[in-house]
């Protein structure tokens, strides 16, 4: 029975984990529309940074890294996420500025095959390719935790934090800031034209997206105790992204159902199966089958995702309009609620209210 929860428990791990690396690249592709293909490259960095502050100095542990602070969690949790968005500063500068769409995608790409390749042929960062290992699991000692225990703890801590990060990631999206990024998205130029720093907001987005990924990959390399470059070739970008696709693009809530159905369902879930005789790994085969089967029924049928962007209102200004013919029209009083799905009138709502 031990055995049946802590698999239960592991599988609550991922999906809030994922739950959060959802949100981050969502805010990213989902709300500003960055195709930022070198998202698991920032959710290492987070990764790497947790484990290696988290260790004490590397002399006489058999591995090679930098920092080595013994620094608790969550503090060292919260340092492996502002190393993510300092990675992030450097890439918007070199690719954002002055690409798009997908001349940045390409690029983005590439970038997540060129620090992979470094982290992986340069032990002296972060072990090579062995990876960081022996990392202690937080707060066992203080609790007097089994493993058993500690893997049911920390799923309810990992839950926490992404209900707390949701929390914030939903006051983001409805704030002035949110419909400046979802404007943004739709159309760079009329925002531009508008008055907004497209630039400097895709910045801030790139910022909010990757500090999210380092916190998603300081709780995995906390859970499981190691890291290492198998744990994020460049193709693990794209089960994030299809977690936001099936769940719905832009929704939140629907990031969490995405979460549950790929990454726990589909990807973790088979691992626990026992193997078929005679045909070790082909369930692991089949499960990425069906992915890519869900994704394509997903496109097909139901682009939108399993719980669509929720279409906003926001209240039509009263007095006296123009209309095509240069007439004077007189809007309806009291003011209507007009339905707006993203486009240049939300840049124009945040132009007026607080420009944050």
């Amino acid at each position: 029975m031990a055995q049946f929860w802590y698999y239960v428990f592991t599988l609550v791990f991922f999906l809030f984990d994922y739950f959060i690396l959802a949100m981050g690249l969502n805010i990213q592709y989902g709300e500003t529309g960055v195709m930022n293909f070198a998202y698991i490259g920032f959710v290492a960095i987070g990764s790497y940074v947790t484990g290696a502050v988290s260790l004490p100095n590397s002399v006489g542990t058999g591995q090679q890294y930098i920092f080595g602070w013994n620094i608790p969690f969550p503090f060292n949790l919260i340092m492996g996420g502002i190393a993510a968005m300092l990675l992030a500063v450097v890439v918007a500068f070199i690719a954002l500025r002055r690409l798009r769409t997908d001349y940045l995608a390409m690029v983005l790409f590439a970038l997540s095959f060129v620090l992979y390749d470094i982290i992986n042929n340069y032990p002296r960062l972060f072990n090579g390719a062995d990876g960081l290992y022996n990392v202690a699991e937080p707060m066992t000692g203080v609790f007097h935790m089994s493993t058993n225990s500690f893997v049911i703890f920390f799923s309810l801590v990992t839950a926490a934090i992404s209900l707390i990060l949701w929390a914030v990631m939903s006051r983001i999206t409805r704030s002035p800031l949110g419909r400046t990024f979802r404007a943004i998205r739709d159309d760079a130029d009329v925002a531009s034209a508008l008055g907004k720093g497209v630039f400097r907001y895709q910045l801030t987005s790139m910022l909010i997206g990757s500090f999210f990924a380092g916190i998603g990959g300081g709780l995995i390399i906390q859970f499981g105790g190691s890291f290492n470059p198998s744990a994020w070739l460049p193709g693990e970008t794209f089960v994030v992204f299809a977690v936001i696709i099936v769940g719905g693009v832009g929704n939140n809530v629907g990031l969490l159902v995405g979460a549950l159905l790929v990454e726990t369902l589909l990807i973790h879930l088979p691992a626990f199966l026992p193997d078929i005789p005679g045909r070790p790994g082909l369930i692991e085969y089949f499960s990425a089958m069906v992915i890519g089967i869900v994704l394509m029924a997903m496109l097909w049928f139901r682009p939108q995702g399993m719980l669509p962007e929720r279409v906003r209102k926001f209240p039509a200004p009263a007095g006296e309009l123009l209309n095509r013919d240069g007439h004077s029209v007189v809007a309806p009083t009291p003011v209507e609620a007009v339905a707006t799905t993203n486009s240049a009138a939300q840049v124009a709502d945040a132009h007026e209210g607080n420009d944050a």
